[in-house]
């Protein structure tokens, strides 16, 4: 339970100070950050808005609600599909590409000074590890990969 607690404990710290980060300097939620990568690396810049949700651990109603501010900032436009009118996408838009572009640095530089900087590679390889056991264990075969984004943007990407 203790080892929980710090990760509980660790995700907040973490999350606060990208929030942080990324408003002070874009006024940019991470929500919407994490959305912009998502869309960015999916085929043609777009996801079906389920796909989108599961991505980004958002409810149904959750994502089309970011969404929609996101759409009105013009980062995002919707979008249907000409052979199933009940589906609908989500496209990252020019401006959206421009934003994200500026978000990466700030966002990455962020990243490691609250996470990365504070863990050797040793340290690394061994909570990937134990989170994959996780995940194994919890019906989640694939491990998560990091998106390239992050990796393009990082000088050493944990």
């Amino acid at each position: 339970m203790a080892a929980w607690m710090s990760l509980m404990q660790v995700h907040s710290a973490v999350v606060d100070a990208l929030e942080e980060e990324l408003q002070a300097k874009l006024s940019l939620p991470l929500s919407w950050h994490e959305v912009l990568v998502r869309l960015a690396e999916a085929p043609d810049g777009r996801l079906r808005m389920q796909e989108l949700a599961r991505s980004v651990l958002l409810s149904k109603s959750g994502v089309t609600r970011l969404v929609d501010r996101m759409e009105t900032a013009g980062l995002v436009e919707r979008g249907s599909c000409p052979s199933d009118r009940r589906v609908t996408y989500a496209t990252i838009t020019k401006r959206g590409r421009r934003t994200l572009d500026r978000a990466l640095p700030i966002f990455v530089k962020g990243f490691d000074q609250s996470f990365g900087l504070h863990l050797s590679d040793a340290d690394t390889r061994a909570l990937r590890s134990a989170l994959r056991k996780v995940l194994a264990g919890n019906g989640h075969a694939e491990a998560p990969t990091c998106p390239s984004a992050y990796t393009n943007a990082a000088p050493a990407a944990r």
